[in-house]
């Protein structure tokens, strides 16, 4: 007990002397204004300067402002600029109702529709194949259920369930073709939450996200890989928080995180990668997880 609270102790001095060094060098700043200078003339955001805005960039750009409590710049535009977008697919409904819900403004009856169509037609709800632009095989399910929950859409979810769970396997983590990974396993559990599924009961995934988990900091993919990411340690995090669990090591994560802060304010999936607004939003969203702000 006494060697559990001595690191503790350090961990704690460990986040205090960073969030120092960290607030008194104006990162925070160069955050917001990485953000801020990415909007565009249209009211959207992208994360490269000169690209066209898109419903993503947009909806991470305002929440990284909302989580520093920053004021939306030019949002009238913005919400003009979401509500005049084609809505071709679910991601855009999801990123464009996340982005106007963040603007306060209500969602119309197209959102209801698309949301009720898809689960009354039990098609496209998800897919047991991932493709490179995909990150899990839950992510469409988890974008469908958050969407159905916000807008109050009833439905029984018991064959969405039993369909998560047919990729659950035997290490405790989710994953097709029997190979587990922290992605599948954060979208499934992140899925099963909205379907009001008890995932703190789930002991053996508990396990597997911690053996994803690594001492010097962050989370990998899979437990026998050694090389961190920012998403794969956002998706730690939020699972573990999900399920009632904090990460084990907290400063060293932090300092992980920082790490990948670059010179342009935002943050890229690793000391060495370019700067996203997804990646920026997965690092100040942790850092408020984890205490840091």
């Amino acid at each position: 007990m006494r060697e559990v609270g001595r690191f503790a102790l350090e961990n704690k001095n460990m986040l205090d002397s960073s969030r120092s060094q960290f607030v008194n060098s104006g990162n925070i700043k160069r955050v917001i204004e990485y953000v801020v200078n990415r909007q565009n003339e249209d009211g959207g955001y992208t994360f490269c300067h000169e690209a066209e805005s898109n419903a993503q960039d947009t909806y991470y750009g305002l929440a990284i402002l909302r989580m520093l409590n920053v004021p939306f710049p030019n949002v009238e535009k913005t919400i003009r600029w979401l509500l005049e977008l084609d809505l071709d697919s679910t991601y855009s409904y999801y990123y464009v109702a996340k982005a106007l819900t963040l603007c306060g403004e209500p969602l119309d009856y197209r959102f209801k529709e698309h949301v009720s169509s898809i689960i009354n037609s039990r098609r496209n709800i998800g897919t047991g194949d991932v493709y490179a632009e995909v990150s899990s095989e839950f992510e469409l399910t988890f974008m469908v259920l958050e969407l159905a929950d916000s807008l109050s859409v009833e439905y029984d979810g018991s064959e969405i369930e039993k369909w998560i769970f047919q990729f659950r396997n035997a290490n405790g983590g989710f994953g097709a073709r029997k190979h587990s990974n922290i992605n599948s396993t954060y979208y499934a559990l992140a899925s099963l939450d909205l379907l009001k599924y008890n995932v703190k009961s789930l002991q053996n995934t508990k396990i597997f996200l911690r053996k994803c988990e690594k001492p010097y900091g962050g989370f990998t993919v899979i437990p026998n890989s050694v090389t961190p990411y920012m998403e794969h340690t956002y998706y730690g995090v939020t699972a573990l928080n999900l399920m009632g669990e904090s990460c084990k090591f907290p400063a060293q994560t932090v300092d992980f995180i920082l790490r990948c802060q670059n010179a342009n304010g935002g943050f890229a999936r690793s000391d060495s990668g370019i700067s996203t607004f997804e990646n920026t939003f997965q690092a100040v969203s942790m850092l408020q997880k984890l205490g840091f702000l």
